[in-house]
């Protein structure tokens, strides 16, 4: 079996790379940092023009036929650079409202409306009430990533006792969270009796977790990539007793550990992709042991870089800071490493008890 990425996808990664390079360098991304944070609307339309929002959309639809494998490129790609422009978000929209048949504001995402995703832990944070042939939406979803700026918003909530999912137009801004990772946007979503459209029960609950999962680890992936890759070359550059600090055993096992952790990350990541695109039985539990894994590998790869900057890297003015605080939130983005964990033995125990492998 090739576990390696085709060459089309190789070409898709240089291509989105060159993109971010010139459009979501360290010293643009820093002037929207400083700016208090949001989206960079001129890397967003880019991104539109690229023809990224569409990137799942089948050829017959005016899309690029791709698959959640290549969002995962460009997501590990988007991590690395810590762009703020809301793809994770509108790559979720899009495929929640195909697959919930509302195809109108699908298409609307994929012309460059921003879309959030609220999900929170507690799926009965937010209760859907029937009202006729229609919904209501009451209550707070957890913190939304992209939310202050969102038109359409993908929401989990509670209907009759089950988790399902809902679309939701969202005319009026919302207050910006103020929050440590400023790459993003994050803002808290109340509804109160908001009309909604049902997209789907449990099956898309489901598949929006995998999803969101699956490429909260993917970005996970691009910042301790980016992450390692500063250590390293700050190992290379800085002195001490006459010598490369990465000259040093101890600074050289340090970033041997992380480039095992990051490579463990990407194996993982591109599994779950795999699986997620394809449909597979196992795309639950691969989605979950790829965020687990991320989540806390990407603890110790940060901690690791942050190590081997020594004081520098404790400044706000070091760009190292850009993708510890964005892993911080994807941490905790569609359910933290405990969450992962409970939901894989969960799904490990149905399989052992029904007499399957677990391998």
């Amino acid at each position: 079996m090739d576990f390696e990425l085709s060459e089309d996808q190789i070409a898709l990664r240089g291509a989105a790379a060159e993109l971010l390079d010139r459009l979501a360098s360290p010293a643009q991304v820093r002037a929207v940092f400083d700016a208090g944070g949001g989206v960079d609307p001129i890397l967003w339309s880019a991104m539109v023009e690229q023809g990224w929002t569409a990137l799942e959309v089948p050829d017959s639809d005016g899309g690029l036929g791709l698959g959640s494998v290549e969002v995962a490129v460009l997501l590990e790609e988007i991590g690395g650079h810590a762009a703020p422009a809301p793809f994770r978000s509108s790559a979720l929209a899009v495929d929640a409202l195909r697959v919930g048949g509302e195809l109108e504001r699908a298409a609307r995402v994929v012309e460059g409306t921003i879309a959030c995703v609220a999900w929170s832990r507690d799926p009965t944070a937010v209760r859907a009430d029937a009202r006729g042939n229609s919904w209501q939406l009451t209550g707070r979803a957890d913190p939304t990533i992209d939310g202050p700026s969102a038109e359409i918003a993908v929401v989990l909530a509670g209907a009759d006792g089950e988790p399902a999912i809902f679309a939701v137009d969202l005319p009026d801004a919302r207050a910006r969270e103020p929050v440590m990772d400023r790459t993003r946007e994050l803002a808290w979503l109340d509804f109160d009796a908001t009309p909604a459209v049902r997209l789907g029960g449990a099956d898309a609950t489901r598949r929006l977790l995998d999803r969101g999962a699956t490429f909260a680890a993917a970005e996970l992936t691009g910042m301790s990539t980016r992450a390692l890759d500063m250590a390293v070359e700050y190992a290379k550059d800085r002195v001490q007793f006459d010598r490369p600090i990465g000259s040093f055993q101890a600074v050289k096992h340090r970033c041997a550990d992380m480039l095992v952790d990051v490579e463990g990350m990407r194996s993982a990541v591109y599994w779950a992709a795999w699986c997620v695109g394809a449909d597979s039985d196992e795309r639950s539990i691969a989605a979950s042991t790829a965020k687990l894994w991320s989540t806390d590998a990407s603890k110790r790869v940060m901690a690791g870089a942050l190590q081997v900057h020594g004081g520098i890297g404790f400044t706000w003015e070091h760009d190292l800071h850009f993708f510890m605080k964005r892993a911080q939130l994807d941490q905790v983005s569609f359910g933290d490493a405990d969450f992962h964990r409970d939901r894989l033995a969960a799904l490990l125990r149905t399989k052992v008890e029904a007499g399957e492998s677990v391998l």
